[in-house]
């Protein structure tokens, strides 16, 4: 029973932690704990281990196959465990190497002798880890292969910015009024499918906000700190690219007209935010501007040719360096109120985006999805070919769909198919 339990336990730990690592297609994970991170449980592969339990105990009928099975995957364990301890001696610990290769030549030699007793039982029943060893394997292979090529992809035909400066504020389309959320996994750059939105539709939001979700190591993200903003294009074009970061505990079936305001507020936020880091910026180099101006003329023409001219002689700049010191010095802590106050200020391009936000939020929101598929060219290899044609379409088609990992409300999405040819 405890073996049992520890072996579920582990299987779902290391499904979640390859999907982290890409390496297994998306699966529905809850979490049972808000205080524990690796707690968790997977129906589906609850399901497939009492499903593959059942056929195990109906073919091998007996206890003594299964005992030689379980012996093959125990000293399996055991090796890989040795190699990657060796592997963390090295990399992690720093440790000595002459001390780190004592490591697996003491265990490793124990497990051969191990290895080599029980090789004659893989007839008997041993061959049953291999197999769902090596369907693992596939599986995890193709689908890291298979994705790897498929943000490759994305990355290379990614829009360029000069492209997009050459369509223009309105994108070589009609901008309506309306918030239209692209999805994608590009933390940079414009998709290339928000090239096929503008074919394919008649007409553009007037706010694009494109969306990439990033899960973080933390139970919970607070509301006030769940988007990071950037545009995404000059003013005029109101693009955006938002980051919305997730904890592992949070849970994202939330109404969308909350989760909808509260990223309206996020970028009203970022835009006021925007505007004052501009104001200050401003304000601090007129400041230095009058400072540069007045010590020039408390300091003399001396000191206007040290400024002007960088081919003064070092002597000469060291005659004023006490004078450049004490007025900077007395200067420094007398800042005109006039910095603080005007960055403050609400100015017109300011008040004309928030208003265009609001009025794009009155008119509602469009989830905008790609469904990006995988094709091999007719020049790829057979392997190739078998593997993305056949292998990764099946788990793509089979894997959890993106409106449902996303959490996105069905009556407003807008969704585009797009074929990468690798």
């Amino acid at each position: 029973m405890i073996a049992s339990q520890a072996m579920i336990s582990a299987t779902f730990s290391c499904v979640k932690q390859s999907m982290a690592l890409g390496c297994f297609p998306r699966l529905k994970i809850v979490h049972t704990s808000r205080r524990l991170m690796g707690q968790i449980y997977i129906p589906i592969i609850n399901w497939f281990l009492m499903v593959m339990c059942v056929i195990v105990v109906a073919i091998f009928q007996g206890t003594t196959d299964i005992a030689n099975a379980y012996g093959i995957a125990e000293v399996g364990v055991m090796i890989v465990s040795t190699a990657l301890v060796t592997i963390v001696m090295l990399l992690i610990w720093q440790t000595n190497l002459s001390l780190a290769l004592c490591f697996p030549l003491i265990f490793g030699s124990v497990e051969l002798i191990y290895l080599c007793a029980i090789l004659s039982k893989i007839k008997q029943g041993g061959w049953l880890p291999l197999v769902f060893a090596f369907s693992f394997l596939c599986v995890m292979y193709t689908w890291n292969y298979g994705s790897v090529l498929k943000y490759q992809s994305e990355v290379r035909e990614k829009i360029s910015m000069d492209l997009m400066l050459e369509l223009g504020s309105t994108l070589g389309t009609v901008r309506v009024p309306g918030i239209g959320l692209l999805y994608n996994e590009l933390v940079q750059g414009i998709p290339s499918i928000f090239g096929q939105f503008l074919l394919s539709l008649p007409a553009i939001h007037s706010t694009i906000v494109f969306v990439c979700i990033k899960y973080v190591p933390v139970p919970v993200v607070p509301q006030e700190e769940r988007f990071l903003f950037r545009r995404a294009c000059p003013k005029d074009y109101h693009m955006f690219r938002c980051v919305a970061r997730y904890g592992y505990k949070d849970v994202r079936k939330e109404d969308h007209h909350a989760f909808e305001q509260l990223l309206v507020e996020s970028l009203e936020k970022f835009l006021r935010m925007e505007a004052e880091d501009i104001a200050l910026e401003n304000d601090l180099h007129d400041f230095e501007l009058d400072s540069v101006s007045v010590r020039s003329m408390d300091l003399g023409p001396a000191a206007r040719y040290r400024a002007d001219d960088l081919r003064a002689p070092l002597i000469q700049g060291r005659q004023f360096e006490e004078s450049d010191t004490s007025v900077s010095e007395e200067g420094g802590s007398m800042l005109p109120p006039s910095i603080m106050s005007s960055s403050l200020e609400e100015d017109p391009g300011l008040e004309y985006e928030l208003s265009a936000l609001r009025e794009a939020m009155d008119s509602g929101f469009t989830y905008l999805l790609a469904h990006g598929d995988v094709r091999a060219r007719k020049d790829s290899w057979f392997f190739k070919k078998l593997v993305i044609n056949y292998f990764y379409a099946f788990l793509r088609r089979n894997c959890r769909a993106g409106p449902a990992n996303m959490s996105v409300p069905h009556m407003n999405i807008l969704q585009v198919r797009i074929t990468y040819m690798v």
